[in-house]
């Protein structure tokens, strides 16, 4: 099986990192619209990308496989008007990194592990179990296999294993 990309990050231990009002500089989030499309129509079926493995994932990756999801999905539909998509998942967790220098001297110039807490460096999503939504497309019936192909581009960007779910509406 071919290597996820973002391995650094997909793992994680301990509590959640979230209390925002303590943490001085932690960077917005990318991630920009998490509604797109019309929420008012009658669609046939619910299309919902669910994630099969736990961990985390960057709130970077979060926002690409958004953009070509909806970017996909738009481009075959022809009118954004005629679907509906929501990103369930908010990026609460705060990334932290200990950022060492890594050019010729910089052994004399670093304190290593001293204090080694680290400084914010993004947000991720945490999935604790298996089976939870990550993204849903509200569809007509004519649009289906437009979406499944949206989630299954997206779903490349993601560092967790995913599968998509139809549920018909109707």
């Amino acid at each position: 099986m071919p290597l996820r990309p973002g391995r650094c990050y997909r793992k994680f231990s301990g509590p959640a990192y979230t209390r925002k009002e303590y943490i001085p500089g932690v960077p917005m989030p990318k991630i920009s619209k998490f509604t797109m499309g019309d929420p008012n129509k009658d669609y046939d079926y619910e299309v919902s990308l669910v994630l099969t493995q736990v961990g985390q994932i960057r709130h970077n990756a979060l926002e690409a496989s958004r953009v070509i999801a909806h970017k996909t999905m738009s481009t075959r539909v022809g009118n954004e008007t005629d679907f509906f998509m929501t990103v369930n998942k908010y990026p609460h967790h705060v990334i932290r990194e200990n950022k060492m220098m890594a050019f010729a001297g910089a052994d004399r110039l670093q304190d290593g592990m001293r204090l080694s807490f680290g400084k914010p460096i993004g947000t991720a999503v945490r999935v604790y179990t298996q089976g939870e939504v990550l993204m849903k497309f509200y569809v007509k019936k004519q649009h289906l296999t437009f979406a499944r192909e949206a989630f299954d581009i997206a779903s490349k960007k993601l560092p967790l294993r995913t599968r998509v779910e139809v549920k018909p509406l109707k």
